[in-house]
C-alpha cells in the first residue's frame, strides 16, 4: 500500500473522535461488517422495515410509527479496496398519509485492506445527513461508526461502537450519544446463516438515559448467501426497554454490479452484515 493510502487512513481514523451522528433509528437496520466490495463495483440495496407495534400519536412533532413502512434505497460505490461512499434516500409509507420522502444521508467509509492480514477486520464509517422535522426531532445529524469484526470457523461476530450527535434539532444539547450495534451469527449451511443482532441507543456518553427511555432492540435474523452478487437478510426485532417501536419486521435485498473489468469473477457476498436510521 502506498504512503498516500496509509496517510489517508491515519488521518481519517485520528479525526473520528471529532465528529458524530444520530442513531440509525428504523430506516436502515443493519450491523456493518468491515469487508468492502471490489473496486469499481456498486451495491444497490433496498431496506424495507415495517413497524408492527409502535407509537400511535404525534409526539414532539414527530409522526406516529405504528403500521408504517420505511423504505430506504442505499447505493454504495467502491473506489478502491479501502474506500467507498454510500448514499441513502429515506422514505416512509404512513397508514393514512401516503408515501413521503424523509431525508438523505451520505456515508464515506474506510477499511483496513485484507492484504494487510490483520487479526480482525477494522473499518470506519462517517455519516452525515438531513431528515424532515416531522420524522425526527433532529434534522441534521452526524455519525461515527467504528467497525470491528471477525470470522472464526462457522461463527461470525461484528461490533459497531457507534457515537452520534445532533447538529440541529432538539438533541443538540445532548452532546455525543452512544448507540452500539452488534451481531453474532452461525453458518448452518454454505448458503444459510442465522444469529442475533442488537441495536442500542443508550443516551449521552456522559451519563446514560434511564432504561425506559433507551432503545435496546434484539433481532433474530437470517442471512441467505444465494450468490456473491446478492445480499438477503430478514429479521424480526423486539425492543426490550422502550415501547415507542416495540416490534419491527425488516428485510434487506441487495444486488452488486460491476462496471468494466471482469464482471464474472467471484465477489464478496456482503459489504455489510445486517443494523436502525433517522
Amino acid at each position: 500500500m502506498s504512503a498516500l493510502r496509509i496517510s489517508t487512513l491515519v488521518i481519517m481514523f485520528s479525526l473520528a473522535p471529532l465528529t458524530a451522528a444520530h442513531g440509525q433509528d428504523n430506516y436502515e437496520i443493519q450491523v456493518y461488517g468491515s469487508e468492502m466490495g471490489p473496486p469499481g463495483s456498486t451495491m444497490m440495496e433496498l431496506h424495507s422495515n415495517f413497524t408492527v407495534l409502535g407509537s400511535t400519536t404525534v409526539k414532539d412533532g414527530v409522526n406516529p410509527t405504528q403500521h408504517s413502512m420505511h423504505e430506504t434505497l442505499e447505493v454504495t460505490h467502491g473506489f478502491t479496496d479501502w474506500f467507498e461512499i454510500g448514499f441513502y434516500v429515506f422514505s416512509s409509507i404512513q397508514p393514512d398519509g401516503g408515501w413521503q420522502w424523509v431525508g438523505d444521508h451520505i456515508r464515506p467509509r474506510l477499511t483496513v485492506p485484507e492484504s494487510w492480514h490483520w487479526p480482525v477486520g477494522l473499518s470506519l464509517a462517517q455519516e452525515f445527513g438531513y431528515q424532515q422535522r416531522s420524522f425526527s426531532e433532529d434534522t441534521w445529524t452526524w455519525e461515527i461508526r467504528p467497525i470491528i469484526d471477525k470470522k472464526v470457523g462457522r461463527w461470525y461476530m461484528s461490533f459497531n461502537p457507534t457515537f452520534d450527535r445532533a447538529l440541529h434539532g432538539e438533541g443538540v444539547n445532548h452532546g455525543f450519544e452512544f448507540s452500539p450495534n452488534a451481531k453474532v451469527s452461525f453458518d448452518f449451511t454454505k448458503k444459510i446463516a442465522g444469529g442475533l443482532e442488537y441495536y442500542g441507543s443508550l443516551g449521552p456518553v456522559t451519563g446514560f438515559s434511564p432504561w425506559t427511555t433507551q432503545h435496546n432492540q434484539f433481532f433474530p435474523a437470517i442471512d441467505l448467501d444465494v450468490s456473491p452478487k446478492w445480499e438477503i437478510n430478514f429479521g424480526v426485532g423486539y425492543d426490550a426497554s422502550n415501547p415507542s417501536d416495540r416490534l419491527i419486521v425488516k428485510f434487506i435485498l441487495g444486488r452488486r454490479f460491476r462496471w468494466g473489468g471482469d464482471r464474472e469473477r467471484d465477489e464478496p457476498a456482503h459489504n455489510k452484515t445486517s443494523q436502525p436510521k433517522p
